[in-house]
């Protein structure tokens, strides 16, 4: 693999407000200045598989149907989308409730049973609602193993992200997700409210545009804590960047599943954290 400058396949700069934002009033403690902004929106999304209740989330009103495939895959609902039959939203706008109807294949809906879920979502949850440590911690297959990416692919990465959020950039309060290829080019990003939510579009945009991603990473502008190091690996991501730093957790579980976790700090050089180095002076 040629380290090659990465070019950027980004959406341009000067965009219209984003759907997902609305401007709103506010003034100074004496209310002698009143001011306008723009706000992130977010609404409850319930989630029912086979007709039966599973979830409730906040969510950023955005790529919804990309979601849901995403928060099947990571919360180990599916093992593959063969297993969504039918997927159907309902609701409206901002503001107000949105409904998920998905059918899944009797073998993903006897998993869903026998895992005894029942989660009350929010958007800094990760793991609310579940019931047992091995649903925590599962058993996760290792990944083969992939070699670290160019140190030229990361080069200006904080600023060359910023083209793939535009709702960020509007009115702040919301995570990103975007992914770059086997080429270094970044394809796509995905935002939300909720850093595990921004993930879980993400990946489900990746599997419904059936774009490959042997060789290519996922970058995270959130903490990297153990939920997200499950959603990649049961992706099949092999390396995940993120712009703070990885919990001990993290670390481990990323170490011990063939996981590249790389740390871009703001003002220093990557931190490779996984796969573990030795020095060589």
């Amino acid at each position: 693999m040629n380290a090659k400058r990465p070019i950027c396949a980004a959406p341009a700069l000067e965009t219209p407000a984003p759907a997902a934002s609305h401007s709103y009033q506010y003034s100074n403690l004496e209310h002698t200045e009143v001011g306008s902004t723009a706000l992130a929106e977010e609404v409850a999304l319930a989630i029912a598989y086979n007709d039966i209740s599973q979830a409730v989330m906040l969510v950023t009103p955005t790529d919804l149907e990309d979601f849901i495939v995403g928060f099947s895959l990571g919360s180990g609902i599916i093992t593959d989308v063969s297993d969504i039959y039918d997927l159907k939203i309902s609701g409206s706008g901002s503001g107000s409730a949105q409904y998920a109807q998905v059918q899944i294949s009797s073998r993903a809906f006897w998993n869903l049973k026998q895992q005894r879920r029942q989660l009350a979502g929010t958007s800094g949850c990760g793991l609310c609602g579940v019931e047992a440590v091995e649903q925590a911690l599962p058993d996760l297959q290792v990944l083969p193993g992939a070699p670290l990416p160019p140190a030229d692919w990361l080069d200006g990465l904080r600023q060359r992200i910023s083209a793939f959020q535009p709702l960020g950039q509007y009115s702040g309060a919301v995570h990103a997700a975007i992914f770059m290829n086997n080429q270094g080019e970044l394809l796509m990003g995905r935002e939300d409210i909720g850093r595990h939510n921004a993930l879980d579009k993400l990946i489900g945009a990746l599997i419904r545009q059936e774009i490959p991603t042997d060789g290519g990473l996922a970058i995270v502008t959130s903490r990297c804590s153990l939920e997200l190091i499950q959603k990649v690996l049961r992706a099949g991501i092999q390396t995940l960047i993120s712009l703070s730093s990885p919990t001990g957790l993290a670390l481990q579980w990323a170490r011990r599943h063939n996981l590249n976790l790389i740390h871009l700090p703001q003002k220093s050089a990557p931190r490779v954290y996984s796969p573990a180095m030795e020095y060589q002076p």
